[in-house]
């Protein structure tokens, strides 16, 4: 027996350590593995009575970046002094890292636990053996690297080429060493309605909410069998790694991870899949393969994902999501240079307000701006119309084309969905017909499989029907409303079925930024709107005072009144209002209740019958000179009697003195006398009966 091999050692017992490195041996090639727990029959050899096999590690790394609850085991046995000995198949592969291994040997050799390969037995007590060993080890360390280095190597090059095969996402197959698109048309059609989309509606969440209302599925790879399709609903992830796929672009790209290295309790952790920026990646190859989009529509589309990442953007504008807000995410203070904030209040939320409280939420300084949302809104509304309405028939033209397209699309998706489902429908009725009779069970589960897939494929038939329908499909408007559109598209933006998301994305596709500052000393809103295409203007918007709201009634409403009280009563007063086109804060017409209380409100006097009693109006005048309203209007105009209006359609107030002047009296003998009908003896003598 070997002299180290002492008795001691013997009686403490060996511990048999299985690890394999990777875990492809493990369930292919089984040879390393017998050989390994055929050391405990070797170790019975030596004369070891109590073996114990540790196999916690198979197919775990000894690089030590992974953990290894059996190696800990071993390490814990050793420090108790309870192993004699460690048999492995090899000893330098206990451990491929020098500090797990350099911290082994120590421990053997304090506690007088020896080494076993099949090479020999090492003491880690004596010098020359703990030499061997700690050379054993830095060699393995460095073909661990060596090995790593070859294969990385390898992997890039082979990449490089663009012939690197790995697993693909759906819609795409390795043909022959190349990338081809799925033969299946129906996941080509699904990936490029995504696609398409993404484009048009310029958000991952609201294409998911698209395929969710018209109800269509997505392809997705399934491993049961491998590198089959399997149709699901569709979920923001998968829409979002479509959208954000190179792949898709017709791009090679590799590389687009990495692995991280962290401390854990004193032991080297790694981590896989972390995200790098497209300028670290390994390869990226453009024009590779057939592309569902062009790289630069997929570009675009980065874009777009970018700018809707509303907390990571920090302090670029932001896309619309739909809010009350025209303005939200694009507006940035001009003093501070934050974006400004929007909220709402009021009982139902409609009250809109642009706040800059960056500075306040993260500093605790002061506010800079707030100012009311609504006049804002609409003001550059007004000037995005005015800077689109050229555009207006070509846009109705791109419109339509795009309505028509949009309903082919959706039309032979759901055209290639029936096609699938009459094929389950036929291979289950395959299934049925072979089946024995006498097999009840199995019989009544494929007729009731059978039956499912049939009226799958019946509901797809008639919402197929439906599609069909000629109510459905969108006609080029005519010309003659083309033109027309010019004139109505503010008309359709102001109407209450334009969605405001629909808005938000045509100003932010016109619009970079809007600064905005407030001029204290005008009371005025100051908007510099930055365009697309680089220019600027600018754009001054008056900002209500305090206690003004957007219902309130306007001036020139209020100054009418205030002209007109104590004159007149409120009835013609609200006449008057009403013949001014005048209305109220809440758009009404005006009546005596309304002029009440808007008096009662200004502090404004309301007794009529301290006017002045030497004045009366044009009816109380026609009456008083026996004659028609017209004429006394008639001679007011032609400035014979003198009259005066409080303002505008008010009515007419005559002083009593002029209605008695000789003027007038003469004037009105006149108009009598003109309007005089002839006797019958003058008309016999007139022109009528005259011969000569």
């Amino acid at each position: 027996m070997n002299p180290k091999l002492t008795a001691e050692r013997l009686e403490r017992g060996a511990t048999v350590y299985i690890r394999q490195s990777t875990p492809g041996q493990v369930l292919h090639h089984q040879e390393s593995r017998r050989r390994q727990y055929a050391l405990q029959d070797h170790a019975r050899q030596l004369g070891f009575q109590r073996v114990a096999v540790i196999d916690e590690d198979l197919g775990r790394s000894g690089s030590g970046l992974v953990e290894r609850n059996g190696f800990q085991q071993l390490v814990a046995a050793v420090c108790a002094g309870a192993v004699g000995a460690v048999f492995c198949i090899e000893a330098s592969r206990l451990a491929r890292n020098g500090r797990e291994w350099h911290s082994l040997i120590e421990l053997c050799g304090l506690t007088g636990t020896v080494i076993v390969d099949p090479d020999g037995i090492y003491d880690p007590a004596l010098m020359n053996d703990r030499l061997l060993l700690g050379l054993k080890g830095t060699m393995s360390e460095f073909e661990l690297n060596l090995l790593r280095q070859r294969s990385a190597e390898a992997i890039r090059q082979k990449a490089q080429r663009g012939e690197l095969q790995f697993d693909l996402p759906v819609g795409y197959l390795w043909t022959a060493g190349h990338i081809q698109k799925d033969p299946d048309q129906r996941v080509q059609q699904a990936l490029s309605l995504v696609l398409a989309k993404m484009t048009e509606l310029g958000s991952v969440r609201q294409v998911l909410l698209w395929f969710r209302n018209e109800g269509l599925s997505l392809p997705r790879r399934s491993t049961h069998p491998p590198g089959s399709t399997i149709w699901t609903p569709p979920a923001y992830s998968a829409l979002r790694s479509i959208v954000s796929n190179p792949m898709y672009g017709g791009a090679y790209a590799f590389g687009k991870t990495k692995n991280k290295t962290t401390v854990i309790d004193g032991r080297a952790r790694q981590t896989v899949g972390h995200k790098k920026p497209r300028s670290e990646w390994t390869v990226l190859i453009p024009d590779h393969h057939p592309g569902y989009i062009s790289w630069e529509q997929y570009e675009r589309h980065q874009a777009m994902l970018a700018a809707n990442a509303h907390m990571k953007s920090q302090m670029q504008p932001k896309a619309g999501r739909g809010g009350r807000g025209l303005l939200s995410g694009v507006l940035r203070c001009r003093r501070c240079g934050r974006m400004l904030y929007v909220s709402y209040s009021g009982s139902r939320g409609m009250i809109l307000r642009y706040r800059c409280r960056g500075a306040h939420l993260r500093t605790g300084e002061p506010r800079c701006i707030t100012f009311s949302g609504l006049r804002i809104d609409r003001a550059v509304a007004g000037e995005v119309l005015r800077a689109i309405g050229g555009n207006a028939v070509e846009a109705a033209v791109a419109a339509a084309e795009s309505m028509r397209q949009q309903f082919q699309q959706q039309r032979r998706a759901v055209e290639l969905e029936l096609e699938q489902a009459r094929y389950e429908a036929k291979l289950s009725a395959r299934r049925y017909e072979a089946v024995d009779p006498d097999q009840r069970l199995v019989a009544a589960e494929l007729e009731a499989r059978w039956n499912a897939a049939l009226q799958k494929a019946q509901e797809l038939e008639e919402r197929l029907r439906d599609c069909d329908d000629a109510g459905n499909l969108p006609a080029i408007p005519d010309k003659e409303v083309l033109l027309s559109l010019a004139q109505d598209l503010p008309a359709v933006w102001n109407s209450p079925g334009t969605a405001m998301g629909l808005k938000q994305r045509i100003v932010r596709i016109l619009v970079e930024e809007v600064v905005a500052d407030v001029d204290e000393e005008k009371q005025e809103v100051v908007l510099l709107i930055h365009w697309a295409g680089g220019r600027h203007s600018e754009l001054r918007v008056s900002k209500r005072g305090t206690g003004q709201h957007g219902q309130a009634t306007d001036v020139e409403a209020i100054e009418v009144v205030r002209q007109m009280c104590g004159r007149f009563g409120d009835g013609e007063i609200a006449a008057t209002l009403n013949r001014l086109s005048l209305r109220t804060g809440a758009g009404n017409s005006w009546n005596a209740q309304r002029v009440y209380g808007l008096r009662r409100q200004h502090g404004l006097p309301n007794d009529a019958s301290q006017a002045d009693n030497r004045m009366v109006t044009l009816q109380q005048a026609a009456g008083r000179l026996g004659v028609s309203e017209r004429e006394v209007k008639r001679l007011i105009e032609r400035h014979v009697l003198p009259a005066r209006q409080a303002v505008p359609c008010a009515p007419w107030e005559i002083s009593l003195d002029a209605v008695s002047t000789p003027a007038v009296q003469e004037a009105i003998a006149n108009a009598r006398i003109r309007k005089r009908p002839p006797t019958p003896q003058h008309e016999e003598s007139g022109c009528l009966f005259s011969e000569s």
